[in-house]
Protein backbone atom coordinates (compact mmCIF):
# COMPACT_ATOMS: atom_id res chain seq x y z
CA UNK A 1 0.00 0.00 0.00
CA UNK A 2 1.37 3.37 -1.02
CA UNK A 3 0.58 6.63 0.76
CA UNK A 4 0.33 10.10 -0.67
CA UNK A 5 2.33 13.01 0.75
CA UNK A 6 -0.78 14.18 2.61
CA UNK A 7 -1.35 10.73 4.09
CA UNK A 8 2.28 10.58 5.26
CA UNK A 9 1.69 13.84 7.16
CA UNK A 10 -1.51 12.36 8.62
CA UNK A 11 0.52 9.35 9.73
CA UNK A 12 2.98 11.71 11.40
CA UNK A 13 0.07 13.39 13.16
CA UNK A 14 -1.14 10.08 14.52
CA UNK A 15 2.31 9.56 15.99
CA UNK A 16 2.34 13.09 17.44
CA UNK A 17 -1.05 12.45 19.05
CA UNK A 18 0.18 9.31 20.76
CA UNK A 19 3.40 11.00 21.92
CA UNK A 20 1.41 13.96 23.28
CA UNK A 21 -0.87 11.54 25.13
CA UNK A 22 2.09 9.70 26.65
CA UNK A 23 3.83 12.87 27.84
CA UNK A 24 0.51 14.25 29.14
CA UNK A 25 0.16 11.18 31.35
CA UNK A 26 3.66 11.56 32.81
CA UNK A 27 4.07 15.37 32.96
CA UNK A 28 0.66 16.97 32.39
CA UNK A 29 1.12 20.31 34.14
CA UNK A 30 4.64 20.97 32.89
CA UNK A 31 3.72 19.86 29.37
CA UNK A 32 0.84 22.33 29.28
CA UNK A 33 2.94 25.22 30.58
CA UNK A 34 5.73 24.48 28.09
CA UNK A 35 3.34 24.16 25.15
CA UNK A 36 1.34 27.27 26.01
CA UNK A 37 4.39 29.46 26.68
CA UNK A 38 6.77 28.23 23.96
CA UNK A 39 4.75 26.63 21.15
CA UNK A 40 1.66 28.78 21.70
CA UNK A 41 2.90 32.24 20.67
CA UNK A 42 4.70 30.85 17.61
CA UNK A 43 1.46 29.18 16.54
CA UNK A 44 -0.62 32.30 17.13
CA UNK A 45 1.76 34.56 15.24
CA UNK A 46 2.33 32.26 12.25
CA UNK A 47 -1.37 31.49 11.93
CA UNK A 48 -2.37 35.15 12.06
CA UNK A 49 0.24 35.81 9.35
CA UNK A 50 -1.16 32.93 7.26
CA UNK A 51 -4.75 34.10 7.74
CA UNK A 52 -3.75 37.61 6.73
CA UNK A 53 -2.71 36.42 3.27
CA UNK A 54 -6.14 34.77 2.88
CA UNK A 55 -8.09 37.80 4.08
CA UNK A 56 -8.94 35.81 7.24
CA UNK A 57 -11.49 33.81 5.20
CA UNK A 58 -13.89 36.74 5.33
CA UNK A 59 -15.85 38.50 2.57
CA UNK A 60 -15.07 42.08 3.59
CA UNK A 61 -11.81 43.96 3.28
CA UNK A 62 -11.78 45.37 6.81
CA UNK A 63 -13.47 42.56 8.75
CA UNK A 64 -10.24 41.61 10.49
CA UNK A 65 -9.94 45.12 11.91
CA UNK A 66 -13.31 44.76 13.60
CA UNK A 67 -12.26 41.40 15.05
CA UNK A 68 -9.00 43.00 16.21
CA UNK A 69 -11.02 45.71 17.98
CA UNK A 70 -13.08 43.03 19.73
CA UNK A 71 -9.88 41.27 20.81
CA UNK A 72 -8.49 44.50 22.26
CA UNK A 73 -11.76 45.26 24.11
CA UNK A 74 -11.98 41.75 25.56
CA UNK A 75 -8.34 41.91 26.67
CA UNK A 76 -8.71 45.36 28.26
CA UNK A 77 -11.84 44.17 30.08
CA UNK A 78 -9.99 41.08 31.29
CA UNK A 79 -7.02 43.17 32.46
CA UNK A 80 -9.34 45.48 34.41
CA UNK A 81 -11.03 42.42 35.93
CA UNK A 82 -7.76 41.16 37.39
CA UNK A 83 -6.70 44.64 38.48
CA UNK A 84 -4.02 45.30 35.87
CA UNK A 85 -5.85 48.33 34.47
CA UNK A 86 -7.74 50.81 36.70
CA UNK A 87 -10.88 50.74 34.54
CA UNK A 88 -14.46 49.76 35.25
CA UNK A 89 -16.86 48.12 32.83
CA UNK A 90 -20.56 47.24 33.08
CA UNK A 91 -21.42 43.83 34.46
CA UNK A 92 -21.04 41.10 31.81
CA UNK A 93 -19.45 43.55 29.35
CA UNK A 94 -16.74 41.01 28.52
CA UNK A 95 -19.38 38.40 27.68
CA UNK A 96 -21.32 40.82 25.49
CA UNK A 97 -18.24 41.76 23.49
CA UNK A 98 -17.12 38.12 23.11
CA UNK A 99 -20.62 37.14 21.96
CA UNK A 100 -20.73 39.98 19.41
CA UNK A 101 -17.26 39.20 18.09
CA UNK A 102 -17.66 35.45 17.76
CA UNK A 103 -21.07 35.60 16.06
CA UNK A 104 -20.03 38.49 13.83
CA UNK A 105 -17.23 36.27 12.55
CA UNK A 106 -19.90 34.02 10.99
CA UNK A 107 -21.39 37.05 9.22
CA UNK A 108 -17.96 38.05 7.96
CA UNK A 109 -17.33 34.53 6.64
CA UNK A 110 -20.49 34.15 4.53
CA UNK A 111 -22.29 37.46 3.91
CA UNK A 112 -21.19 39.88 1.19
CA UNK A 113 -24.10 42.33 1.13
CA UNK A 114 -23.24 45.44 3.15
CA UNK A 115 -26.85 46.06 4.15
CA UNK A 116 -27.45 42.48 5.21
CA UNK A 117 -24.18 42.55 7.20
CA UNK A 118 -25.24 45.71 9.03
CA UNK A 119 -28.66 44.26 9.79
CA UNK A 120 -27.27 40.97 11.10
CA UNK A 121 -24.63 42.65 13.27
CA UNK A 122 -27.26 44.99 14.73
CA UNK A 123 -29.34 41.91 15.52
CA UNK A 124 -26.30 40.28 17.18
CA UNK A 125 -25.65 43.42 19.27
CA UNK A 126 -29.32 43.63 20.33
CA UNK A 127 -29.34 39.94 21.28
CA UNK A 128 -26.03 40.12 23.18
CA UNK A 129 -27.94 40.00 26.46
CA UNK A 130 -28.49 36.33 25.67
CA UNK A 131 -24.78 35.78 26.25
CA UNK A 132 -25.48 35.83 29.99
CA UNK A 133 -27.25 32.47 29.58
CA UNK A 134 -24.14 31.02 27.93
CA UNK A 135 -21.50 32.62 30.12
CA UNK A 136 -19.28 29.56 30.43
CA UNK A 137 -19.54 28.74 26.72
CA UNK A 138 -18.54 32.19 25.47
CA UNK A 139 -16.35 33.23 28.38
CA UNK A 140 -14.48 30.02 29.19
CA UNK A 141 -14.91 26.99 26.94
CA UNK A 142 -15.22 28.42 23.41
CA UNK A 143 -11.85 30.25 23.34
CA UNK A 144 -10.07 27.37 25.11
CA UNK A 145 -11.00 23.67 24.93
CA UNK A 146 -13.62 24.00 22.20
CA UNK A 147 -11.11 25.87 20.05
CA UNK A 148 -8.04 23.70 20.65
CA UNK A 149 -9.81 20.32 20.61
CA UNK A 150 -13.16 20.42 18.81
CA UNK A 151 -12.22 22.91 16.10
CA UNK A 152 -8.89 21.13 15.57
CA UNK A 153 -10.81 17.93 14.96
CA UNK A 154 -13.20 19.64 12.54
CA UNK A 155 -10.30 21.25 10.68
CA UNK A 156 -8.62 17.83 10.39
CA UNK A 157 -11.85 16.23 9.17
CA UNK A 158 -12.41 18.96 6.60
CA UNK A 159 -8.87 18.53 5.30
CA UNK A 160 -9.17 14.74 5.16
CA UNK A 161 -12.45 14.90 3.24
CA UNK A 162 -11.04 17.43 0.74
CA UNK A 163 -7.86 15.44 0.13
CA UNK A 164 -9.45 12.00 0.31
CA UNK A 165 -6.80 10.91 2.82
CA UNK A 166 -7.51 7.55 4.42
CA UNK A 167 -5.07 8.13 7.24
CA UNK A 168 -6.61 11.58 7.73
CA UNK A 169 -9.91 9.96 8.69
CA UNK A 170 -8.04 7.53 10.97
CA UNK A 171 -6.32 10.49 12.62
CA UNK A 172 -9.67 12.15 13.34
CA UNK A 173 -10.98 8.93 14.90
CA UNK A 174 -7.87 8.60 17.08
CA UNK A 175 -8.21 12.23 18.14
CA UNK A 176 -11.77 11.47 19.24
CA UNK A 177 -10.52 8.47 21.23
CA UNK A 178 -7.65 10.30 22.95
CA UNK A 179 -9.78 11.71 25.84
CA UNK A 180 -10.93 8.16 26.61
CA UNK A 181 -7.33 6.97 26.67
CA UNK A 182 -6.28 9.85 28.90
CA UNK A 183 -9.04 9.26 31.42
CA UNK A 184 -8.99 5.46 31.53
CA UNK A 185 -5.40 4.45 30.74
CA UNK A 186 -3.37 4.16 33.96
CA UNK A 187 -5.84 6.31 35.94
CA UNK A 188 -3.94 5.79 39.21
CA UNK A 189 -0.55 6.78 37.81
CA UNK A 190 0.94 9.64 39.80
CA UNK A 191 2.40 12.23 37.41
CA UNK A 192 5.86 13.63 37.81
CA UNK A 193 6.42 17.31 38.36
CA UNK A 194 3.56 19.36 39.80
CA UNK A 195 6.06 21.67 41.46
CA UNK A 196 4.87 24.66 43.47
CA UNK A 197 6.23 26.99 40.79
CA UNK A 198 4.23 25.17 38.11
CA UNK A 199 1.08 25.35 40.23
CA UNK A 200 1.60 29.08 40.76
CA UNK A 201 2.01 29.65 37.03
CA UNK A 202 -1.11 27.62 36.25
CA UNK A 203 -3.07 29.56 38.86
CA UNK A 204 -2.15 32.81 37.16
CA UNK A 205 -2.51 36.39 38.29
CA UNK A 206 -5.15 36.50 41.04
CA UNK A 207 -6.50 33.10 40.05
CA UNK A 208 -7.40 34.16 36.52
CA UNK A 209 -5.10 31.71 34.75
CA UNK A 210 -6.09 28.33 33.33
CA UNK A 211 -7.03 27.35 36.85
CA UNK A 212 -10.42 28.95 36.05
CA UNK A 213 -10.88 26.63 33.06
CA UNK A 214 -10.02 23.64 35.23
CA UNK A 215 -12.49 24.66 37.94
CA UNK A 216 -15.28 25.38 35.43
CA UNK A 217 -14.80 21.98 33.78
CA UNK A 218 -14.80 20.10 37.08
CA UNK A 219 -17.89 21.98 38.17
CA UNK A 220 -19.94 21.70 34.96
CA UNK A 221 -18.96 18.24 33.72
CA UNK A 222 -18.04 16.39 36.90
CA UNK A 223 -20.52 17.94 39.32
CA UNK A 224 -17.96 19.15 41.87
CA UNK A 225 -19.12 21.93 44.20
CA UNK A 226 -17.71 23.22 47.50
CA UNK A 227 -19.98 22.71 50.48
CA UNK A 228 -21.81 25.75 51.79
CA UNK A 229 -19.72 27.62 54.34
CA UNK A 230 -16.39 26.11 53.26
CA UNK A 231 -13.36 27.87 51.81
CA UNK A 232 -14.02 27.75 48.06
CA UNK A 233 -10.45 28.45 46.96
CA UNK A 234 -9.01 25.84 49.30
CA UNK A 235 -11.58 23.33 48.04
CA UNK A 236 -10.71 23.93 44.40
CA UNK A 237 -6.97 23.84 45.03
CA UNK A 238 -7.49 20.39 46.50
CA UNK A 239 -9.73 19.22 43.64
CA UNK A 240 -7.49 20.50 40.85
CA UNK A 241 -4.12 19.35 42.18
CA UNK A 242 -4.81 16.47 44.55
CA UNK A 243 -7.76 14.42 43.26
CA UNK A 244 -7.76 11.73 40.61
CA UNK A 245 -10.36 13.53 38.50
CA UNK A 246 -8.42 16.80 38.67
CA UNK A 247 -5.21 15.08 37.57
CA UNK A 248 -6.91 13.20 34.73
CA UNK A 249 -8.49 16.41 33.49
CA UNK A 250 -5.05 18.02 33.52
CA UNK A 251 -3.90 15.26 31.18
CA UNK A 252 -6.61 16.17 28.68
CA UNK A 253 -5.99 19.92 28.86
CA UNK A 254 -2.25 19.39 28.35
CA UNK A 255 -2.85 17.03 25.43
CA UNK A 256 -5.45 19.24 23.74
CA UNK A 257 -3.24 22.33 23.75
CA UNK A 258 -0.04 20.49 22.85
CA UNK A 259 -1.55 18.63 19.92
CA UNK A 260 -3.36 21.75 18.71
CA UNK A 261 0.05 23.38 18.24
CA UNK A 262 1.81 20.27 16.91
CA UNK A 263 -0.90 19.69 14.32
CA UNK A 264 -0.31 23.18 12.94
CA UNK A 265 3.47 22.84 12.70
CA UNK A 266 3.36 19.31 11.29
CA UNK A 267 1.34 20.53 8.30
CA UNK A 268 3.74 23.27 7.28
CA UNK A 269 4.29 21.75 3.82
CA UNK A 270 0.53 21.55 3.26
CA UNK A 271 -0.61 24.83 4.81
CA UNK A 272 2.48 26.75 3.63
CA UNK A 273 2.32 29.17 6.56
CA UNK A 274 6.06 29.76 6.26
CA UNK A 275 5.86 31.16 2.74
CA UNK A 276 5.49 34.83 3.61
CA UNK A 277 7.61 37.94 2.91
CA UNK A 278 11.01 37.67 4.62
CA UNK A 279 10.56 40.80 6.72
CA UNK A 280 7.25 39.54 8.11
CA UNK A 281 8.75 36.14 8.87
CA UNK A 282 11.65 37.77 10.74
CA UNK A 283 9.17 39.97 12.62
CA UNK A 284 7.13 36.93 13.62
CA UNK A 285 10.23 35.18 14.96
CA UNK A 286 11.32 38.31 16.82
CA UNK A 287 7.92 38.78 18.49
CA UNK A 288 7.90 35.07 19.37
CA UNK A 289 11.29 35.32 21.08
CA UNK A 290 10.21 38.49 22.90
CA UNK A 291 7.05 36.68 24.07
CA UNK A 292 9.14 33.85 25.51
CA UNK A 293 11.46 36.39 27.13
CA UNK A 294 8.54 38.19 28.79
CA UNK A 295 7.19 34.88 30.08
CA UNK A 296 10.56 33.82 31.49
CA UNK A 297 11.20 37.23 33.05
CA UNK A 298 7.76 37.55 34.66
CA UNK A 299 5.32 34.72 34.04
CA UNK A 300 2.36 36.82 35.26
CA UNK A 301 3.15 39.49 32.68
CA UNK A 302 3.73 36.75 30.13
CA UNK A 303 0.29 35.27 30.78
CA UNK A 304 -1.27 38.70 30.33
CA UNK A 305 0.41 39.14 26.94
CA UNK A 306 -0.35 35.57 25.86
CA UNK A 307 -4.02 36.04 26.74
CA UNK A 308 -4.30 38.85 24.20
CA UNK A 309 -2.36 36.95 21.53
CA UNK A 310 -4.31 33.75 22.13
CA UNK A 311 -7.74 35.38 22.16
CA UNK A 312 -6.94 37.44 19.07
CA UNK A 313 -5.96 34.34 17.12
CA UNK A 314 -9.18 32.60 18.23
CA UNK A 315 -11.26 35.50 16.91
CA UNK A 316 -9.36 35.79 13.63
CA UNK A 317 -9.59 32.04 13.06
CA UNK A 318 -13.32 31.87 13.69
CA UNK A 319 -14.36 32.60 10.07
CA UNK A 320 -12.16 29.65 9.03
CA UNK A 321 -13.84 27.48 11.68
CA UNK A 322 -17.26 28.36 10.28
CA UNK A 323 -16.00 27.70 6.76
CA UNK A 324 -14.73 24.25 7.80
CA UNK A 325 -18.06 23.31 9.40
CA UNK A 326 -20.00 24.39 6.30
CA UNK A 327 -17.49 22.55 4.09
CA UNK A 328 -18.01 19.31 6.03
CA UNK A 329 -21.78 19.74 5.82
CA UNK A 330 -21.62 20.32 2.05
CA UNK A 331 -19.41 17.27 1.56
CA UNK A 332 -21.87 14.91 3.24
CA UNK A 333 -24.83 16.65 1.60
CA UNK A 334 -23.28 16.08 -1.84
CA UNK A 335 -22.52 12.46 -1.00
CA UNK A 336 -26.10 11.93 0.13
CA UNK A 337 -27.45 13.63 -3.01
CA UNK A 338 -25.32 11.41 -5.25
CA UNK A 339 -26.47 8.31 -3.40
CA UNK A 340 -30.10 9.27 -3.88
CA UNK A 341 -29.51 10.08 -7.55
CA UNK A 342 -28.16 6.59 -8.37
CA UNK A 343 -30.57 4.48 -10.42
CA UNK A 344 -32.10 1.51 -8.63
Amino acid sequence: MTFSATEKIDGLNIGLMLVACAVAIVLPLELFLFSYAILGPLHYLTEISWLHDRNYFTKGRYDALLLLLVGVLVSVCYYSLIGIMPLEFPSNFLLWIAYIGLLSAAVFAFVRSVYLRIGLIILIVVSSQLSEHFALLFGVFLPTLVHVYLFTGLFMLYGALKSGSRLGIVAVVILALCPILLFYLFPNFKPWGYTEMAKTMYFGSKGQGFFVLHVATLSEFFGMKPAVGTNGLQYWMQQVYHTQTGLLLMRFIAFAYTYHYLNWFSKTSVIQWHKVPRLRFITVLAVWLISIGIYLYDFSLGLIWLFFLSYLHVLLEFPLNFTSVVGIFKYFKNRLTKQQAKPI
